[in-house]
Order: structure tokens, then C-alpha cells, then sequence
């Protein structure tokens, strides 16, 4: 998927799990453009830029506490990033929502 940009905001658990979740996209989307790092938020976001990963999740670790994740972008990239993070968690759908082009889909993801 080159030139697709997928957007992920967490909320909830410590900030070692909003890497966690990245970390289990990237097996999927690559590299993220920026880590979660603010210790002190209660919302982290991180954005992947290309489709450049091989397409199986990597092995992520495990949550702390649930997290609750929003994942925005074109169709594919939300499809995408929902089924890999559904195979690296327990995940609950919360919700989707559609516009012409992009598409937002939100999880719960459980320890």
C-alpha cells in the first residue's frame, strides 16, 4: 500500500502499551513516523506513512491494562491495521465510521 497513511490514537494503559500496539502494527505498516513517547498523556497518536511492511504482525508483547484504539485512514489501511491488531490482541470492535475516502474504526484492546 504505497502512499497510504494510516493514523492511530490510544487511550488508556501506560505508554509502554501504546508502543506495544505499535509495535505490533509495524509488521504490517513499517517504521511509524514518530513513537509514542509523553509519559504524562492520557491520549498518544502515532502515524505510519507508507505500507511498507511484510504483512504479518510482529510479536508485540503483552498489555498492562486495556487500550482503547482508533485507527483512521483509506479503507485498505483500516482494514489492515484492525485484522493485525485482532491476531497480536484480544480485540473488542467498538465502532466504524466512513467518509468518501477514509474510513475510522475503533478497538478494545484487552490484556
Amino acid at each position: 500500500m504505497p502512499g497510504t497513511q494510516l493514523t492511530v490514537t490510544l487511550s488508556g494503559g501506560e505508554v509502554a502499551d501504546a508502543r506495544t500496539v505499535v509495535k505490533a502494527l509495524e509488521g504490517a505498516f513499517g517504521a511509524p513516523d514518530e513513537l509514542p513517547a509523553d509519559e504524562n498523556a492520557t491520549v498518544r497518536t502515532a502515524t505510519f506513512s507508507a505500507g511498507t511492511g511484510r504483512g504479518a504482525p510482529r510479536d508485540a508483547g503483552r498489555l498492562s491494562a486495556p487500550v482503547t484504539v482508533t485507527v483512521q485512514g483509506t479503507p485498505q489501511a483500516v482494514r489492515k491495521a484492525s485484522e493485525t491488531l485482532a491476531r497480536a490482541f484480544t480485540a473488542h470492535d467498538e465502532g466504524a465510521a466512513a467518509g468518501d475516502q477514509e474510513q475510522e474504526r475503533q478497538l478494545r484492546l484487552e490484556p
